[in-house]
C-alpha cells in the first residue's frame, strides 16, 4: 500500500525512491487478454509456437502491457496525500522500452519522486521516475517519466 503523507511534507520526498512494488508475474493468459483488449495480436505476443523461433525463445509481453502496470505499481509504491479526493493520470514526459518481458517472468516497479508543484490550492502535479524491473535481470523493462495529478480537500 502506498504511503500516506501530509502535503506539507512533500519536499522531504523529492529525489527519493518512495517505494518498490511487489512482483507481478506476466502470464500468457494476461498477454492474450491484453492483445484482445488492444487488438494487437502480433505473433511475438500471442503465438508461443511461432515466437519460439525468435531470438526471445518464446512470447513476450506487449510494451504497453508493462507500461499499463504503472497504475498497480503506484497503488503499492507511490505516495497518497492525506484528504485525497482523486488521482489522475496526467501523461508522460518520456517512456523508453529497454528490454522485453518474457512470458512467465516477474516484474516490479520502483517509483522516485523527481518533482512536484501545487498547480492550484489542493491540486498537485507529480513528476515520477518509474523503473519496471525484471526479476533476475540488470536492465529494466522500461523507464518512464510519469506525470500524475492528485486533488485533496482542505
Amino acid at each position: 500500500m502506498a504511503s500516506t503523507i501530509n502535503a506539507k511534507n512533500l519536499p522531504d520526498y523529492v529525489g527519493k525512491t518512495v517505494g518498490t512494488s511487489s512482483w507481478f508475474t506476466i502470464t500468457q493468459a494476461q498477454i492474450d487478454t491484453f492483445g484482445d483488449a488492444t487488438h494487437d495480436h502480433q505473433f511475438i505476443h500471442v503465438d508461443p509456437v511461432k515466437a519460439k523461433e525468435t531470438p526471445f525463445g518464446g512470447t513476450i509481453a506487449h510494451g504497453f502491457l508493462s507500461l499499463s502496470l504503472l497504475s498497480a505499481i503506484s497503488y503499492e509504491a507511490g505516495l497518497q496525500l492525506e484528504n485525497m479526493t482523486m488521482g489522475l493520470n496526467y501523461g508522460f514526459e518520456k517512456i523508453r522500452f529497454l528490454q522485453p518481458v518474457k512470458v512467465d517472468t516477474k516484474v516490479r516497479g520502483k517509483m522516485t519522486l523527481t518533482e512536484y508543484s501545487e498547480k492550484r490550492p489542493g491540486q498537485f502535479l507529480f513528476n515520477w521516475l518509474v523503473e519496471v524491473e525484471i526479476e533476475g535481470e540488470t536492465k529494466p523493462a522500461l523507464t518512464a517519466q510519469w506525470l500524475t495529478m492528485t486533488m485533496i480537500s482542505k
